[in-house]
């Protein structure tokens, strides 16, 4: 069944649309709690990952540059359409701006008339912590306790949060190139779970039944050499989400069994863009919906390589519009336009003019 339908607002309540800022997001995830809302998240990411057949799926539509990429994410089940805006810019970081920003938006496909427009810089860190735990949940080795975190950049602490409230990870091993990235994400982490500061990855790796990585850098790269993997463990590779960017060597690949979220989508970006159009992948919908098996052996490496999909953001989006009634946690937006009849909006703008 549809996730999404509510009640048709009357014809004087079209003319606004709910935003939420920034602030207005901060405050929510604060109200909520950051591993309450996490877990909310992944809830609803599995109910529409369980209906995945009811969605409109493409590639995200990607203008590169050098410098980095600028995204749209457009996904639609029938009754609500989502799309969000995004970027990924690397050498942001350097001029002390974000690496990715992004806003998101949801429309009633019966009316076209948008119904919550909403910041998604902190709320892809939010779902993408979430997709990175019902991935691991979904896959991961029974009772993991302890991850290794590598890249300790601005996604770091949402995902250890995410694996230790729905994954019941206890401890992280952290480490990143920089080591002022570590001590930031230590102290940020501090007396929420068991934090190991490692100076190197392969110390991170010590004792770890879940690896994740999530670097920044636009460049094919080996942040895990084949001889660091040893078997029964789960990896979580998130970095790698464009062309051209990768983490993993790709003997790796061949040794795991590989989950995807779009398979279209993650040839082209993810860290399957290593090898041969024929080599075979799971898209995670298939097992939660028990077509296909996940993890069938103790000692099998099982991989997600997530690149981030629209129908996540849309889940994302679908989970605040659901929080928001009664919280005053948004304004609203006077985007369009609502002329006294449909066919005169010239007149509405001529008569606007003598009114002023």
């Amino acid at each position: 069944m549809p996730a999404t339908r509510q009640a048709a607002p009357a014809p004087s309540e079209l003319a606004f649309v709910p935003f939420v800022s920034v602030e207005n997001m901060m405050r929510l995830v604060n109200r909520l709690g950051v591993e309450t809302m996490i877990a909310g998240i992944c809830d609803y990411l599995e109910q529409d990952f369980r209906r995945w057949e009811a969605f409109d799926k493409t590639p995200r539509v990607a203008s590169h540059s050098r410098e980095g990429v600028i995204e749209l994410m457009p996904t639609s089940d029938g009754e609500v359409y989502g799309f969000k805006y995004v970027n990924g810019h690397p050498k942001n970081t350097k001029e002390g701006l974000q690496t990715v920003t992004a806003f998101g938006l949801l429309a009633d496909v019966y009316t076209g008339y948008p119904v919550l427009l909403s910041e998604m810089t902190v709320l892809t860190a939010l779902r993408t912590a979430a997709t990175s735990a019902l991935a691991t949940r979904t896959l991961a080795p029974k009772g993991a306790t302890t991850m290794a975190m590598i890249g300790n950049g601005a996604q770091s602490e949402f995902q250890a949060l995410a694996l230790k409230a729905i994954c019941g990870i206890e401890t992280v091993r952290m480490y990143d190139i920089d080591p002022a990235a570590t001590a930031k994400a230590a102290a940020n982490l501090k007396g929420k779970m068991n934090v190991v500061s490692c100076k190197t990855p392969e110390q991170a790796m010590e004792g770890a039944q879940v690896i994740t990585t999530c670097t920044a850098d636009k460049q094919y790269a080996t942040i895990l050499t084949d001889n660091m993997v040893g078997s029964g463990v789960h990896i979580n590779a998130i970095g790698g989400d464009c062309p051209g960017k990768t983490e993993l060597h790709r003997d790796i690949l061949h040794r795991a069994e590989v989950f995807v979220e779009y398979t279209p989508q993650t040839r082209i970006e993810g860290e399957i863009q290593q090898v041969g159009e024929d080599f075979q992948v799971t898209e995670i919908w298939e097992v939660l919906t028990g077509a296909k098996p996940g993890r069938t052996d103790t000692r099998q490496i099982t991989l997600f390589d997530g690149v981030g999909f629209a129908i996540e953001d849309f889940s994302a989006l679908r989970y605040v519009r659901d929080q928001l009634e009664g919280t005053g946690l948004y304004q609203q937006l006077d985007m369009l336009a609502d002329p006294d009849d449909p066919r005169d909006l010239f007149g509405m703008v001529a008569r606007a003019g003598v009114s002023a």
